[in-house]
């Protein structure tokens, strides 16, 4: 028995997933609904995480603390040893959370009225927070045939011909679980050299992937062009430790650092909480092969789904390469979106998240987060057959 077949009962815990539903959906009772939605696992951390926060609270003392040396070893030997990635000490920032060091780069690296280029469709901060730091977004969508997404580079070069200052890239992609090859990485920082534009790049699930997939640091490839990367990574989807809140950024250029630190001195955001730290170090130290077995069960839960769901029809599948998300296709069925969430939801009594969160371009596609006990899977399996019944 895996240690991820135990179902962790986790309603009425505050936890956004499975006690928010019924703000997120809309709903009068979610108590019934069983939550495939957010990018969240329902497993328990590594035990050497829990470990190391139960020792470091036993200290009964939480003042002012700062990262210390032994934590940021480990980013530099995670990123050696999973990716192959050599990374400085110098060229590490932290912050609570990707999401706000994408706000963070933003603000610091571009100004009120700049265009921000994003490649749809896509997480939704890409959209939001640009907009809501006065930005113009500006989206070039992927190219989709089979389940599968591509770069049309040349509307991509088009795209940033327009007086692009900053592109933020997902990679691997997130909601459809694409990895990047090096061939597409390094076009990507052709044209955007060419056209002299920053590059934001979300890496926060680069550690899941699946099938021996090999995730592709973008900053790895870029050669001359490395100080125009700003990478954002965390152990937090990889360890199910979002509510930890640590992130960080890899900047080689000494300027952009200069800018980021001075955002987050004007912003009060300055430091981690002093739990942040020892999660990332007793995680990234001894959490390899709690991951490498979180990896084969994610398989094993995504091959199910896919066989089952595909015996109905009109629905279509892609495994992805990497994140712990299923983009499920319904295009064929003569649903729109509307009435497919309603069925979900009130038929089945399941929560997937609709593809126009991500965009215009996710209009006929379904996000579904297999990161659970597979009791969990079948269950859920079951409602969606359910939904399609009636």
């Amino acid at each position: 028995m895996s240690i991820f077949d135990q179902t962790n009962k986790r309603r009425c815990t505050n936890s956004v997933k499975w006690d928010a539903m019924d703000k997120v959906y809309g709903l009068t009772d979610a108590s019934d609904i069983l939550p495939m939605w957010v990018a969240d696992m329902d497993f328990t951390a590594p035990v050497a995480v829990t470990k190391a926060l139960r020792e470091h609270a036993e200290k009964t003392v939480f003042g002012y603390s700062f990262v210390g040396e032994e934590a940021l070893q480990s980013i530099i030997d995670w990123q050696n040893t999973r990716h192959n990635w050599q990374i400085e000490k110098d060229s590490i920032l932290f912050c609570n959370g990707v999401v706000a060091a994408l706000a963070n780069c933003i603000t610091a690296l571009t100004n009120p009225g700049d265009k921000v280029l994003i490649s749809s469709p896509v997480y939704p901060p890409f959209y939001n927070i640009p907009k809501s730091n006065a930005r113009e977004v500006i989206s070039c969508p992927l190219v989709e045939q089979d389940g599968t997404f591509a770069f049309d580079f040349e509307a991509f070069e088009q795209a940033l011909s327009q007086n692009i200052k900053a592109y933020i890239l997902c990679n691997p992609h997130n909601p459809g679980g694409y990895v990047w090859d090096e061939g597409t990485l390094k076009e990507i920082v052709r044209l955007c050299a060419k056209y002299d534009v920053l590059i934001i790049s979300d890496e926060i699930h680069s550690d899941l992937m699946i099938d021996g997939a090999t995730h592709t640091p973008l900053a790895k490839i870029a050669g001359a062009e490395i100080d125009r990367i700003i990478t954002c990574m965390a152990p937090t989807k990889t360890f199910n430790l979002a509510g930890i809140q640590v992130a960080y950024l890899i900047v080689t250029d000494k300027r952009k650092r200069i800018k980021l630190e001075a955002i987050n001195m004007a912003s009060g955001q300055g430091s981690l909480n002093t739990f942040a730290p020892v999660a990332l170090q007793a995680a990234y130290t001894e959490g390899s092969s709690w991951l490498d077995e979180l990896l084969t069960y994610i398989s094993k839960n995504m091959d199910y789904v896919i066989k089952e769901l595909e015996q109905l029809p009109g629905i279509r599948i892609t495994k992805p390469q990497g994140t712990y998300l299923l983009w499920i296709d319904y295009r064929d069925l003569a649903l729109d979106e509307k009435e497919m969430m309603k069925r979900l939801l009130d038929t089945g009594k399941l929560a997937l998240e609709p593809g126009t969160k991500y965009g215009e371009e996710g209009r006929g596609f379904l996000r579904m987060n297999v990161a659970c006990s597979f009791e969990t899977i079948k269950d859920g399996v079951q409602r969606f057959k359910l939904a399609l019944q009636s």
